[in-house]
């Protein structure tokens, strides 16, 4: 038997994995029954998109419940029992059958207009990781897992995947340690967590402004000036980055530049930096307690690259860094004949929106079709289901909510609602996914527009969407976007060459007087200029960052003010550390949620660069190699190594070389 086929049947097994199914669907129908009569129905799709608060909670509680039931099931096997069909296949549905139930009570905090329902699902999402944690910790259902390991059962390649990532999350929750030992390592998680928030509300709760005057303030924009407060007859200027960046790239006067950076630079203070370095030496604890030698060896393996590594970089240059915004910006424009205000009149939200699922459906031989009459959380919310063009089979779904509102939040990103998977009744749910947005809305019937970073924003989140639905992974662990995380990240950066390009541009373009007008290729042209401007001198700042982060994370005691003063003459050449700052003070990325992996933006955008140079650059719109990187790259999800995946697209080891190259052109 074929080792697909063979996969694609012992998952279908029923059993102890049909009940599961069986078990959660009764328990879920009395909360969707009342719905499914009011909504339009989605095929392949079960996820409920518009809960009340009443009902979050009820499905939470059940989420639990058959979860407890199901790991229950699991342990009561015999060890010399075990098979796939009653000890993994089990484990496998119930994920799939919960995780779209989870999601539909996570997202709610993020987009209802119901403060009650909001409040209701981040109570759930608190409650649900927690239970999550204790199932990974479950020794019973380890040991009965690990029974099946060494039974030797053959099993498909993704199957074996499957229980491999599966034996790790146990492992990397501390399963194998003992009860004392656990404790420890819980303790050790709840001290690194108030670390966590005490560093990121020392940034937030930081109020110091600055009295400037009109003449230490030249340079500025009016519209700039009008806002701000004044004291004194002064100008008081909060040290925001909302108002710390424009000051650095527009004020003429530069010894308002650099006390505006010493002031901005010294935001944390003392007091982070000791945060900082205790909690370095809480997670290197913690590692070891996992027995790995060091945090950055326990934080990157789940990654790419496996293990830990260092970087080095050389480079040129000659002023302050209070300068750098300022000098970048003069530089952008004597070289680049560019006015922003003006790009924006070419960027209508509506015709952004139509080009881009245009240029998408164009690229990977897709079709977006509208559904109407969909139950949703808000009346602007938009709902579209993905078709192959050429078999016309269904894929999946997404629903754009792309318009601001109040309690809705901030940020341009995508949440995943259902996996792509095959279920053990051998019918396949569709991945569906959301796109979050802040985008304008419409005024007096004409579109809002957006500014070009936000066109670029929201053309790297759709590619997590088309990531998603082109899912064709069995096991809804390795659906979508549920894989490593700068793998995840490699389409998206591959494609937003496209917003620099003048075929794509122009699709996505017009004159919001006159959208027959598309914006003009000199402008084009002057848009991807502006982008790589100075990306050596940006990038040595990353790298800074990044090998900060590794070093510390990979050694013991070291001070990480003195590693700063160290590495920023070397990497930074010719621009010296201002002095009166402490970096690590406010370096909200190395604490948190990229804690020993800020590595891996550069990594994604070195496989992101040779896979465009090598495929893509000759031939932007070619639909036969769209649909190539579809089914070989994007289609597998997290089903292979992702190595393995870009290798085999590739036909050879991936190179550097596109990725040094463009560096080294624009790195002025």
């Amino acid at each position: 038997m074929e080792p697909k086929r063979r996969e694609r049947r012992v998952v279908a097994i029923a059993g102890a994995a049909a009940l599961v199914a069986v078990g959660l669907n009764i328990a879920f129908s009395a909360v969707a029954a009342h719905r499914r009569r009011k909504r339009r129905e989605l095929p392949g799709f079960t996820a409920q998109a518009n809960l009340s608060a009443a009902e979050i909670k009820r499905i939470a509680d059940r989420i639990i419940s058959k979860s407890k039931e199901t790991y229950d099931s699991v342990a009561a096997v015999p060890l010399d029992k075990v098979s796939f069909a009653n000890v993994i296949a089990p484990l496998a549905e119930l994920d799939v059958l919960q995780f779209p139930l989870v999601q539909a009570c996570v997202l709610p905090r993020m987009v209802s207009p119901s403060e009650d329902v909001r409040k209701a699902s981040a109570e759930a999402e608190k409650l649900l990781d927690s239970h999550f944690v204790l199932c990974r910790q479950r020794e019973d259902v380890y040991r009965v897992i690990k029974a099946f390991t060494v039974k030797g059962e053959r099993i498909g390649p993704e199957a074996t995947r499957f229980l491999h990532s599966l034996v790790k999350e146990f492992e990397r929750n501390g399963v194998k340690l003992s009860q004392s030992k656990r404790k420890e390592m819980e303790k050790l998680k709840s001290h690194m967590d108030a670390l966590n928030l005490k560093y990121l509300q020392n940034l937030n709760d930081f109020t110091k402004f600055l009295l400037l005057g009109e003449d230490e303030l030249a340079g500025m924009p009016f519209d700039f000036l009008k806002d701000l407060e004044k004291a004194d007859g002064k100008f008081k200027v909060p040290l925001t980055s909302y108002h710390v960046t424009p000051i650095l790239e527009h004020c003429k006067v530069g010894s308002t530049r650099k006390q505006i950076a010493v002031a901005y630079g010294q935001k944390g203070g003392k007091d982070n930096l000791a945060i900082l370095e205790n909690l370095v030496q809480l997670r290197h604890k913690f590692a070891r307690l996992l027995g790995y030698t060091n945090y950055a060896d326990f934080a990157i393996e789940p990654r790419m690259p496996r293990t830990s590594r260092k970087i080095k970089e050389e480079g040129n240059a000659q002023f302050g860094m209070e300068d750098l915004l300022y000098y970048i910006k003069r530089a952008e424009e004597f070289k680049v004949d560019l006015d922003i205000g003006e790009i924006k009149q070419y960027f209508p939200v509506s015709l952004v929106i139509s080009g881009m699922l245009k240029m998408f459906q164009d690229l990977f031989a897709l079709r977006f079709d509208e559904i109407k009459d969909v139950d949703v959380w808000h009346d602007t919310v938009r709902v579209f289901s993905v078709w192959d063009a050429s078999s016309s089979d269904l894929l999946g779904y997404f629903f754009l909510d792309i318009f601001a509102r109040e309690g809705k939040y901030t940020h341009t990103c995508v949440v995943t609602l259902q996996n792509g998977c095959l279920c053990s009744n051998g019918t396949r749910k569709v991945p569906a996914a959301v796109i979050l947005s802040q985008c304008p809305k419409e005024l007096d019937g004409n579109s809002a527009l957006l500014r070009f970073p936000e066109v670029v924003r929201l053309f790297h989140e759709f590619s997590h969407v088309v990531h998603h639905v082109s899912n064709r992974a069995t096991f809804s662990r390795f659906s979508g976007l549920r894989l490593e995380g700068d793998f995840t990240e490699i389409p998206s950066l591959l494609l937003e060459n496209w917003c620099y390009e003048s075929i794509s541009l122009k699709m996505m373009s017009g004159f919001h007087q006159d959208i027959t007008k598309s914006i003009t290729s000199e402008a084009c042209q002057s848009l991807k200029r502006r982008r790589d401007l100075f990306t050596g001198l940006k990038m040595k700042q990353e790298i800074l960052l990044c090998l900060v982060d590794q070093i510390i994370h990979s050694s013991e005691d070291v001070d990480i003010d003195d590693l700063i003063k160290d590495l920023h003459p070397k990497v930074m050449l010719g621009i010296p550390l201002l002095e009166g700052t402490s970096p690590a003070s406010c370096f909200p990325r190395i604490v948190f949620g990229y804690d020993s992996v800020c590595y891996s933006y550069i990594w994604s955008e070195v496989f992101a660069a040779d896979l465009f140079v090598s495929k893509f650059k000759d031939d932007l719109l070619n639909q036969h190699a769209g649909l190539r990187f579809r089914n070989k790259v994007l289609a597998p999800g997290g089903s292979k190594d992702p190595l393995e995946i870009i290798t085999d697209y590739l036909g050879r080891e991936p190179s550097l070389q596109p990725f040094i190259q463009s560096r080294k052109r624009n790195s002025l």
